[in-house]
């Protein structure tokens, strides 16, 4: 009877153990990946600007960032934090960012996505069918406007690419017009209503939906603030997804392994050091950042890889 008893006590546990791998391995998808969006470099002919004077470019990867953090999917670097990085380390004092300074920047920022881009078409045309009446030109206008992207995902682990695509949208319309319209933005709502406007923001969403399909089985991460006395803070918290009772894997990183032919990071041979649970996902009142219990294993440091498997 006491033999039956242990053995249905450790099914019980063993089938609790497998319900929570699974339920771990679903959740995946709540945890919100981190990423920085570089300003886009701007290789149009410059004869267009944003209302607010800046360049296209600029203006752009800004208006990425602000439909990134408004769908809520995604923890969004501030642009200072990447700015004072790229200054500090050196990286992008030509003015382009590159796959490999983008990845270095990333690792530092603790982000999984690094965005760059280039906008290769910003602009406009015009026609015009009709004629004159006492010297009035009477017709229908018809005006166009085009925005493309060339638009890369990196991976900051590896410095790959996680794709490259280039995104062209166009938009148009047609009506009745007395002389010719001047095209320029004095603000926001004068740039929304555009029809160059119109296309940027289509553009906007087709990379949005990419980053969607992209980023959805990429490996989620965070890392270690702080470790003592059984207990470990990690940097992530409610608000990229993280529920009490979340159980994590922890790993110290191990070698870089440099690809000898292209230079770039194969990745690192990390080693599992333990595993921790959360206790309180709400750590300052911002949903940032977590408290931990060890639930095994030890050796805890600052800087060690959070993971879920």
């Amino acid at each position: 009877m006491r033999r039956t008893l242990i053995v249905n006590l450790m099914l019980i546990l063993i089938l609790l153990f497998a319900i929570q791998s699974v339920v771990s391995a679903q959740d995946l998808a709540r945890l919100k990946k981190r990423v920085a969006v570089f300003e886009f470099e701007d290789k149009t002919d410059h004869r267009v600007r944003w209302w607010s004077g800046q360049s296209v470019g600029r203006g752009m990867s800004d208006m990425l960032v602000t439909d990134l953090v408004k769908s809520g999917n995604y923890r969004v670097i501030e642009r200072d934090a990447i700015e004072k990085i790229m200054q500090e380390q050196k990286l992008g004092m030509t003015g382009m960012v590159t796959p490999q300074s983008a990845a270095q920047v990333g690792q530092l920022l603790g982000v999984e996505i690094a965005i760059i881009g280039s906008v290769t078409e910003f602009g406009h045309s015009k026609g015009d069918t009709g004629g004159r009446i006492k010297n009035i030109r009477v017709g229908v206008s018809s005006q166009s406007a085009t925005v493309g992207v060339d638009i890369r995902f990196i991976d900051v682990n590896t410095g790959e690419i996680l794709t490259a695509e280039n995104i062209r949208r166009e938009e148009s319309k047609k009506g009745l017009s007395l002389g010719t319209p001047k095209f320029d933005f004095k603000n926001r709502n004068d740039f929304d209503q555009s029809i160059v406007g119109k296309a940027t923001r289509s553009a906007i969403n087709d990379i949005i939906k990419l980053l969607d399909e992209k980023s959805v089985n990429m490996p989620w991460q965070a890392k270690v603030i702080r470790a003592a006395g059984g207990q470990v803070y990690i940097n992530s918290g409610s608000e990229a997804g993280i529920q009490v009772g979340d159980v994590f894997i922890v790993y110290a990183k191990g070698e870089e392994l440099i690809d000898p032919d292209t230079g770039i990071s194969l990745g690192t041979i990390d080693k599992k050091i333990g595993k921790i649970k959360v206790t309180d996902n709400n750590v300052g009142g911002q949903g940032k950042a977590s408290l931990c219990r060890v639930v095994e294993g030890s050796g805890f440091d600052r800087g060690n890889l959070v993971r879920i498997e």
